[in-house]
């Protein structure tokens, strides 16, 4: 059966190798072509509000990235098994490099674990305030995902933009790309991250071959947000207008001569954007007019919690104002060694916020249709990393099992779905690729990855690559 393509047209001008491709229909179909795809842009900018594909189940996502690969043996994906093998020979293959070393032994979990809420969850007890009933009960623990790389760069690619080689288009910029932007005042994909920016840097969130439009705007971990909110003093935002109003008249005399130029549209909607959010932003981004008791609840006034709480509290209140799609990096999981102390740190920074996070969306109603994404790149393997002996024990980098979780957006509540090898080694129930998981995220926001595509190189492209399938245990 032959798929529908090319759903979401951008541009009113057809290049050279898509009027070429529309010939092999026919004259009348490149006709009818160009003529809806003008239509499309009078009526309609590249960011105005699309209807879903298919009923969605979420209209936004926050997705909660925890850079460096947290281990789900430590987390959410405990092994009794490795007890039994604890500092015992592994001469397994490493996964890494595909050598065997006699250094290498089975590791057991430093940590104890709990069941969690109604549903028996069981996660790190440090997680004592996602294993409360209220939060552990909303959460889909997903222990099926495989990935394909184990080298950090390539892997976080695979999983923000689908290709593990980078510039392609990041996960929310295919989100504005199918469905717009809710509020014309703000951008459609936010990404916060910390001082440090994640491997691979802003490649994680490009827009790729898709418009500018569609792009991450990064928000600074310190100081204003974004750069430049406020104008300097002697300008006034009627001044600001005027300049913006005949810039926006020269550039539109140069774009009728050239409107095959679609980064020109693009910077003069960007420069339109910059002034809209130049009003808007301030307000959206004051977490100081925030209750007392949400600031606690976020974990603001502990400074172990405070930096990822208060991205959490910023998400909230975009998502809030409209904003499709919100991710947010927290580093320092990559444990080769002391893992005990390294883990146990970013566990207790980050699970405060969650938990408020899920806690603020339910109690105003958002969670239903807002979904929540816990991943890292990858997971890590049962033995140690040969970089530390016992005294420094830790994990190296897995792709064959990783754990995630999700929680509202239509996904099952209190729910564990796949599972790993008795060490954890190795993903045997319900084993999906990423790319799966890319086409379940879309699918719950309404979308489908098989008509999500946009012509580039030559061919049709799409998140998942070359396409995949929705994991129907996850979705309620």
């Amino acid at each position: 059966m032959k798929k529908d393509i090319c759903s979401r047209p951008l541009s009113s001008e057809q290049t050279r190798r898509q009027f070429l491709y529309g010939l092999g229909a026919s004259l009348g179909s490149v006709a009818f072509s160009d003529l809806t795809a003008r239509e499309t842009m009078a009526n309609a900018g590249p960011l105005s509000v699309k209807a879903p594909m298919h009923q969605p189940k979420a209209k936004a996502c926050i997705m909660l990235f925890m850079e460096g690969g947290p281990s789900h043996i430590d987390t959410f994906d405990p092994k009794p098994k490795l007890d039994d093998l604890h500092l015992k020979k592994f001469l397994g293959e490493n996964k890494v490099n595909g050598s065997k070393q006699s250094s290498r032994f089975y590791v057991k979990s430093p940590f104890k674990f709990k069941k969690a809420g109604a549903s028996g969850i069981e996660m790190n007890e440090l997680f004592e305030n996602l294993s409360q009933s209220e939060v552990a009960d909303e959460l889909c623990v997903y222990r099926g995902c495989q990935g394909e790389s184990v080298n950090h760069p390539a892997a976080l690619y695979h999983m923000n933009t689908g290709n593990q080689f980078g510039g392609d288009p990041g996960i929310g910029s295919w989100v504005g790309y199918g469905l717009g932007s809710v509020n014309q005042n703000l951008p459609g994909y936010v990404v916060m991250t910390e001082l440090a920016q994640p491997q691979g840097g802003a490649g994680n969130w490009t827009n790729g071959y898709l418009p500018a439009h569609y792009q991450g705007t990064p928000l600074r971990a310190e100081g204003s947000p974004i750069l430049d909110l406020e104008g300097p003093k002697y300008r006034t935002r009627e001044q600001q207008r005027k300049n913006l109003d005949i810039l926006k008249e020269l550039n539109g005399e140069h774009f009728k001569d050239h409107p095959q130029h679609e980064d020109l549209a693009a910077r003069m909607e960007n420069y339109e954007l910059a002034y809209r959010m130049q009003m808007t932003v301030p307000e959206v981004i004051d977490i100081d007019s925030e209750p007392e008791y949400i600031k606690e609840m976020y974990g603001l006034n502990d400074a172990e919690t405070e930096p990822f709480g208060r991205r959490c509290l910023l998400a909230r209140r975009l998502i809030e104002q409209g904003v499709r799609f919100v991710q947010l990096f927290s580093g320092g999981w990559d444990s080769h060694d002391y893992i005990l102390s390294a883990h146990a740190k970013r566990i207790r920074s980050v699970d405060k916020p969650i938990a408020a996070l899920i806690k603020d969306l339910k109690q105003r109603g958002m969670l239903d249709d807002t979904l929540v994404m816990w991943t890292g790149e990858f997971g890590r393997t049962p033995d140690n990393n040969a970089r530390g002996g016992e005294d420094a024990i830790g994990r190296d980098h897995n792709k064959e099992a990783m754990n995630m979780f999700f929680a509202g957006g239509g996904v099952k509540k209190g729910t564990v779905v796949g599972s790993t090898d008795e060490i954890g080694a190795e993903a045997v129930d319900c084993v999906h690729p990423i790319r799966d998981v890319h086409c379940t995220l879309l699918h719950l926001l309404g979308l489908d990855d098989n008509k999500l595509t946009y012509f580039h190189g030559g061919r049709y492209k799409q998140l998942s690559q070359f396409g995949g399938e929705i994991i129907p245990e996850l979705i309620a």
